[in-house]
């Protein structure tokens, strides 16, 4: 009984319900939309979200933020894509991209954990030099013409009609959510962002922590680009655009606190789902995808607002709390004498 409470009380647990109440919301006002294939489609097409989501929890988590995230998956998909189109194998194309994922959130973890510039910041500036890269890189010119198969892979199932590219996407996820809550190292993200001066205190490193976070979040966001490339088919100039705030939408949705310290991967896979389907439901529901961004944007601020309401709430009971043990305690003092 004490287990069900808990999971109920979780906050991915929420994002869940909502996920499932907007699909029935749907299929009431269209009833066409209720079939395992177009449900299976909001989970498919979620998958880059998702890659993205996961990486920028990581950010969250030890209380900063990565809004390059999207030119990093844009210029990774270019470089890939090239790569790609110019005859080189997976293997080593793959490698490429995920190096350069990975250098990319090392420069930014440096920049913010051991320069200490504002994270929204430097990494508001990777993104410009990225984005300019791209165009250096490419000239300006879309990439197309990549090999028939690696497009092809992206449509390949492995679970019913989920694909082989969103079935590994759920294992991974599952893998680190196991090693976020099962492993000491693991729980050092939550702890670092819960309290990265007391975390220093009993022993952990919260620079390289954070250096670490960047280095993850960097990772998957090269390898959401390479799955974007291969799902998509093509890769423009403004690939990747936008990226960075549905990412943090789906974090803030899944349940993770923009302050850090609070919340699981599993909810921002989640919250990725609800907000890889917003264009989707949004024809089902007889409106144009043009409302997607503004609808993102409304989800965005209502989510934080609620959250800025709840730590405060949280944190004047915890102060009433505090207040009411140490009157009880003097109290108890005076009447011993």
């Amino acid at each position: 009984m004490t287990r069900m409470k808990s999971v109920l009380k979780a906050r991915e647990t929420t994002s869940f319900i909502f996920l499932a109440a907007l699909f029935l919301l749907v299929g009431v006002i269209n009833p066409s939309f209720l079939t395992m294939g177009n449900i299976s489609a909001c989970f498919n097409t979620s998958v880059v979200y998702t890659l993205v989501a996961v990486g920028m929890a990581f950010a969250v988590f030890v209380g900063e933020i990565d809004v390059s995230v999207g030119s990093n998956l844009g210029f990774v998909a270019t470089v890939v894509g090239c790569l790609l189109r110019d005859g080189a194998n997976w293997a080593y194309a793959f490698g490429v991209g995920i190096v350069i994922g990975a250098l990319v959130g090392l420069f930014n973890g440096w920049g913010v954990a051991v320069m200490k510039v504002p994270s929204l910041i430097f990494t508001l500036g990777t993104n410009g030099i990225l984005r300019g890269l791209m165009y250096i890189y490419t000239g300006g010119a879309w990439v197309e013409n990549l090999p028939k198969s690696f497009k092809d892979f992206s449509s390949v199932t492995l679970i019913g009609s989920f694909t082989v590219y969103y079935c590994c996407a759920v294992a991974l996820v599952a893998g680190i959510h196991i090693i976020l809550t099962r492993t000491r190292r693991g729980r050092y993200f939550i702890a670092v962002g819960d309290n990265a001066g007391g975390a220093e205190l009993v022993g952990i490193p919260a620079v390289r922590t954070k250096v670490l976070a960047y280095v993850i979040c960097g990772v998957l966001s090269a390898v959401a680009g390479i799955i974007f490339c291969s799902r998509i088919g093509f890769v423009t100039s403004a690939s990747g655009n936008g990226y960075e705030m549905k990412a943090v939408a789906a974090c803030v949705l899944g349940g993770i606190s923009l302050s850090g310290g609070v919340g699981s991967v599993i909810g921002s896979a989640i919250g990725a789902v609800i907000m890889a389907s917003i264009s989707y439901l949004l024809v089902f529901m007889g409106f144009s995808s043009n409302y997607d961004n503004a609808i993102t944007g409304i989800i965005l601020i209502t989510i934080v607002v609620i959250d800025a309401l709840m730590q405060r709430r949280s944190a004047v009971r915890n102060r009433h709390a505090r207040l009411a043990a140490r009157t009880a305690g003097e109290g108890e003092e005076v009447s011993a004498k």
